[in-house]
C-alpha cells in the first residue's frame, strides 16, 4: 500500500486531482485557508470533499490566510517556510511516504509557487535521510489538466477516469460553493471531457523550482499591480525581488542540513 501526501496552497486544488485523491487517500496539507481578499475561508468545503474521498486533513490545514502568506514573502521572513519544510520532511519520513504531489509552479499565483518550493525542499531533505525513493509530482492548476512536456509523458502518472469516478469529480466541483464561478468557466471553456484526464508529472526535487524568466513578468506581478491600485494590497510581490530570495533561502536550508549530517557521519 503506497503512502501519499498531497500539498496544496489553497483549498479547492484537490478537485483538480479528485480521482487520484480517491485512489490514494492521501493526507492533505493546505498552506492557506483560501480566503483571498474576501476574508472567507474555503476550508470547510474542502473538508467535505475529503470526507467523501477517504482522504484526511494533514497537520498543516489552512493555518495561514492568503494575506499572511503574501506578507510573509514580501517581508523576507523565510523562517515559517523553513519550518514547514522541516515539518513536511519529518512527516514523509515518519509515515514512510512513497509519493508527494502538489501544485505546479506556473507563475500564476505566488502561493502556488511557494507551495512548490516547499514541496521540493522537503522531499529533498527527506531523501537525504532515507534510502527509500520518494516520488515527487506536480499537476497544473491553470494549464490544461493533460498539459505535460513531451520528455515527461512516459514518466507521468495518467488517470483516465471512468464514468462513475468522473461523475463524482464533477459533483464535487459543482457543489463547492466558493468556486462556482471558476468551475463553470473551466468546464464551459475546456469542455467536461478535458477534466476526465488527470496528469501528475515527475518533478526534480533538486531544482530551485524557479521559472525561466521571459520578457514578460509572471502573471501574479501583473495581477498584483491591479490589486495594489484597487487598495487590496500595499505592495506588489515580485519574482526577482521576493520569490527568488525565498527559493534560495530554502535551498540553503536544505544544504545546511546536508552539511550538518555529513559532519556528523
Amino acid at each position: 500500500m503506497q503512502r501519499a501526501i498531497l500539498v496544496i496552497a489553497h483549498p479547492g486544488h484537490e478537485l483538480r486531482v479528485h480521482g487520484w485523491v480517491e485512489a490514494m487517500g492521501p493526507a492533505v496539507w493546505i498552506l492557506t485557508d483560501g480566503s483571498g481578499h474576501t476574508g472567507r475561508s474555503r476550508i470547510d468545503s474542502t473538508t467535505r470533499v475529503l470526507e467523501s474521498t477517504g482522504a484526511v486533513p494533514g497537520p498543516v490545514y489552512g493555518s495561514m490566510s492568503d494575506a499572511d502568506l503574501y506578507n510573509t514573502v514580501l517581508g523576507f521572513n523565510h523562517r515559517p517556510f523553513m519550518d514547514l519544510v522541516d515539518k513536511l520532511a519529518a512527516a514523509i519520513l515518519h509515515e514512510q511516504v512513497d509519493c508527494v504531489a502538489g501544485d505546479a509552479e506556473e507563475g500564476y499565483n505566488p502561493g502556488h509557487d511557494t507551495c512548490r518550493l516547499i514541496i521540493n525542499a522537503a522531499v529533498r531533505l527527506a531523501q537525504l535521510k532515507s534510502s527509500k525513493p520518494i516520488r515527487n509530482y506536480d499537476f497544473t492548476l491553470v494549464g490544461p489538466p493533460d498539459q505535460c512536456p513531451e520528455d515527461l509523458r512516459d514518466h507521468s502518472l495518467w488517470l483516465n477516469l471512468d464514468d462513475e469516478a468522473f461523475a463524482r469529480k464533477l459533483s464535487a466541483a459543482r457543489n463547492y460553493p466558493e468556486l462556482q464561478a471558476e468551475v463553470e468557466t473551466a468546464l464551459n471553456g475546456a469542455g467536461n471531457k478535458t477534466f476526465r484526464v488527470e496528469c501528475l508529472r515527475p518533478v526534480n526535487s533538486h531544482s530551485l523550482a524557479t521559472r525561466a524568466l521571459e520578457d514578460d513578468p509572471p502573471y501574479y506581478e501583473q495581477y498584483g499591480e491591479k490589486q495594489v491600485k484597487s487598495g487590496y494590497y500595499k505592495q506588489v510581490l515580485r519574482y526577482r525581488e521576493h520569490m527568488l530570495p525565498l527559493a534560495r533561502a530554502l535551498d540553503s536550508h536544505v544544504e545546511g542540513n546536508s552539511q550538518w549530517r555529513a559532519s556528523r557521519s
